[in-house]
């Protein structure tokens, strides 16, 4: 599996809804001000080239790492 993590605000309702299609699961991670809400998108290893086309056509910003990143991981990168 593949983990990528995207700020929500960075994502509007359609690409949301459309990476969601392709994820095998979706987490959204909540934080509180001043740190930005994050996406975890879940992709099987058969879909990740898919995926990261869709996120480069669409010009997103992510991270993609191998193993799930701990709640305590996201908010760490995001210090």
């Amino acid at each position: 599996m593949w983990y990528f993590t995207i700020r929500q605000d960075d994502l509007s309702n359609a690409q949301y809804r459309t990476l969601q299609k392709e994820a095998r699961l979706t987490e959204v991670e909540i934080f509180n001000e001043p740190y930005d809400n994050l996406c975890v998108f879940e992709v099987e290893r058969e879909k990740y080239r898919d995926f990261v086309d869709t996120l480069d056509l669409e010009g997103l910003r992510y991270e993609v790492v191998s193993e799930r990143p701990s709640r305590q991981d996201l908010l760490e990168r995001m210090r």
